[in-house]
């Protein structure tokens, strides 16, 4: 077994280890989710804090860690009898990005189950998972099945697998620990809300900090096991102090005038629902036990407020998480309890009252993570916080131009109010990713037909599996009510369901474009596209073009949000080299298609048509370029931003080139009385009758 890197070594990153202790203190705080740039020892810590947890009580032989103190009635494994258990390390399971339906619920033998009644089932990593830890790494790229999986057994402490009406049930109450990238994509508000705190992690920028950083892990890399042993004491004293806090727990008192600041501050944030006021609650009395303490005290509510609430104020993935923390200061003392006392020392007596020294070991209490005085402890500077500034709004000022620009740029506009757009789909059906826009073949959806499974059966036809049974029964000698049935009679339903594409915005920023009320409205067009991409669970990518060139703002990333800040400050002005950026557009989805074969793009053309730059004849060049695109079979749409009481139709002239549909600003809109939604198919049909 290989040796990890030991909690109590991990340099700063003080609000990331008191969320994670705070867990393990009290796991009906409901898991961690940890956002943050890459290289910033996410993955170390949350591993490392495996190692930390008390041993678990489990009775001996079952696979789904039934408690022999109370052990679940309906185990696959039971009945359990009174024998005592045996004791066994917390587990922390891994669920990969990749992960199969089958390999995290479990699987069902449905042969078994249909020709000898046999309960055959194979957990997976929920049942493993029980009264442990599920570790998701770069949670936001989990397919949306198996969070489906996560927020069903999440919400009910356990796990159903269901096959044509044989069922398993199995309990599966664990702690949920993900790390992200904000970068690749945010994750969806349901699963979000699942997470009881959230922490922002960034690399520190003090040199001494950095330094101290890298000779711990370079000690660590050339000898683990020596690096393991030097911290062992801190490991060992940190565990006990988990144990200590852990039995203090029961006896900690919410007083009503605790619960008050925590409703208020909930209320004043606007938080939806009453999870995140119990988990503040849950959140403060840990801090309190942390501390050493049995009584929660403002400070607490303050901190819980800090790593509970940030993730539940987003109501957009274009919202920058974060918490005011002046209004939260306001709120907690205009609800301060008459039996508090405002005044009270700050500095304790003693361990055990909540101050610096407040913990039951000697260490820090309440809100501050224990620090150790391990042996690098003469190298290590004093942790400073590792939470980032909260990001700011993208400045509406301009940006220096790009080489050959061109004169008359103009600054960067903002965007108007997003609204709801109508459904624009890549005709055909399609293999991808599963998401929500285009039509496709995927594990879930309505049944279509069967087919002979290739491998292990996942989703049974029952219907054509006793068809193909049927005529050789009493070949096989069939006595009784019961049906015989081989491997050869099983077909493997076929489902069709909706998958994410590739959205790639070709965005015309030239002089044409400059108006500054029609640059704000093509802008929160462009956002309101943005927004129905994160909705379907899309890829996204912007290319600009204006001047004499084209540039990519964005490769295709499923960050919506960085998406929609590079729009934010994009400035316009000079020519129109539209064949430019259909060119840059036609590369970009060249690349994809190596990448990831399987997503299908849709290319979305904002411009007003006009082709002013790019050569000696730009119109032409343009339509050669679009031409590209039709003969890739590329599904687009353009988004004329034409306007005016004389419009040349410029605009739908290039989505004839590119075999794809057109439409206006006012068409764009879901709520628009102009037509019924669009589809891309749509346009293609009346193509292809003109062209024959």
């Amino acid at each position: 077994m290989s040796t990890r890197y030991p909690f109590t070594a991990v340099v700063g990153m003080d609000d990331l280890r008191l969320a994670l202790l705070l867990n393990a203190v009290s796991p009906a705080v409901g898991g961690v989710l940890v956002r943050g740039e890459k290289g910033t020892a996410k993955s170390t810590a949350v591993r490392a804090l495996a190692e930390l947890l008390p041993a678990v009580p489990v009775v001996a032989g079952c696979r789904f860690s039934c408690d022999p103190a109370s052990p679940d009635l309906g185990c696959p494994d039971g009945p359990h009898g009174t024998e005592p258990g045996v004791q066994r390390p917390a587990r922390m399971v891994e669920l990969p990005v990749g992960a199969s339906e089958d390999r995290l619920v479990g699987s069902l033998d449905i042969e078994k189950a249909l020709s000898e009644g046999v309960k055959a089932f194979e957990p997976g990593l929920l049942a493993a998972a029980h009264r442990g830890i599920l570790y998701v790494d770069e949670v936001n790229l989990l397919s949306d099945h198996l969070i489906d999986h996560l927020l069903d057994a999440a919400a009910m402490g356990s796990s159903y697998v269901e096959r044509e009406g044989v069922s398993v049930r199995h309990a599966a109450r664990f702690l949920l620990v993900g790390t992200m990238n904000p970068e690749e994509g945010e994750l969806r508000p349901q699963l979000l809300d699942r997470f009881g705190l959230t922490v922002e992690v960034a690399a520190s920028r003090d040199p001494q900090q950095r330094v101290e950083v890298v000779r711990r892990r370079l000690a660590f890399e050339d000898d683990p096991a020596a690096f393991a042993d030097r911290w062992a004491a801190d490991e060992a004293a940190l565990r006990e102090r988990i144990v200590t806090a852990r039995a203090l727990l029961p006896q900690v008192t919410l007083g009503d005038a605790v619960l008050l600041q925590i409703a208020a501050t909930c209320a004043a944030f606007e938080v939806d629902g009453m999870r995140a006021d119990i988990v503040m609650a849950r959140t403060a009395t840990a801090l309190a036990a942390w501390a050493g303490r049995t009584e929660v005290t403002s400070e607490d509510v303050r901190q819980a407020a800090l790593l509970a609430l940030p993730h539940r104020r987003r109501r957009s993935p274009f919202d920058a998480p974060g918490l005011d923390e002046d209004k939260l200061d306001e709120t907690l003392e205009e609800f301060k309890g008459q039996d508090q006392e405002p005044d009270e020392d700050p500095e304790p007596d003693g361990p055990g009252d909540g101050g610096p020294g407040g913990g039951p070991d000697g260490g820090p209490g309440g809100g501050v993570p224990p620090q150790s005085d391990g042996p690098a402890a003469e190298h290590s500077p004093a942790p400073e916080e590792a939470s980032p500034p909260a990001p700011s709004s993208p400045s509406p000022s301009p940006e220096p131009a790009p080489q050959g620009a061109g004169s008359g740029e103009r600054a960067a506009v903002a965007a108007a109010e997003p609204f709801r757009t109508k459904v624009l789909s890549v005709p055909g059906l399609g293999e991808g990713a599963a998401g929500r826009r285009s039509r496709a073949r995927t594990e879930h959806g309505r049944t279509t037909g069967s087919v002979r499974p290739r491998g292990s059966l996942t989703k049974l036809h029952l219907a054509a599996t006793v068809q193909a049974a049927a005529p050789y029964q009493k070949a096989r000698g069939r006595t009784g009510p019961g049906l015989v049935v081989r491997r050869d009679d099983l077909r493997q339903a076929t489902r069709e369901g909706r998958e994410g594409n590739l959205v790639l915005f070709a965005v015309d920023a030239s002089g044409s474009m400059a108006a500054r009320q029609r640059m704000s409205a093509v802008k929160g067009a462009v956002l309101s596209l943005l927004l129905d991409a994160y909705q379907r669970r899309d890829k996204v990518g912007l290319i600009t073009f204006r001047g004499r060139a084209a540039e990519v703002a964005l490769p295709p990333t499923s960050s919506v949000d960085a998406a929609a800040a590079r729009l934010e400050k994009l400035p316009t002005g000079g020519r129109t080299p539209l064949s430019a950026g259909l060119l840059k557009a036609h590369d970009v989805l060249r690349v994809e298609r190596l990448r990831d074969p399987s997503r299908r793009p849709l290319l979305v053309v904002v411009t007003d048509g006009r082709a002013t730059g790019g050569g000696a004849d730009p119109v032409a060049l343009a339509a050669r370029a679009a031409r590209l695109h039709a003969a890739d079979g590329t599904a687009s749409v353009v988004v004329d931003c034409e306007s005016g009481p004389v419009r040349l139709g410029l605009a739908r002239e290039l989505a004839r080139e590119l075999g794809g549909t057109a439409v206006t600003l006012d068409e764009l809109r879901a709520d628009s009385i102009a037509g019924l939604v669009r589809d891309v198919q749509g346009n293609r049909k009346t193509t292809a009758r003109r062209a024959a």
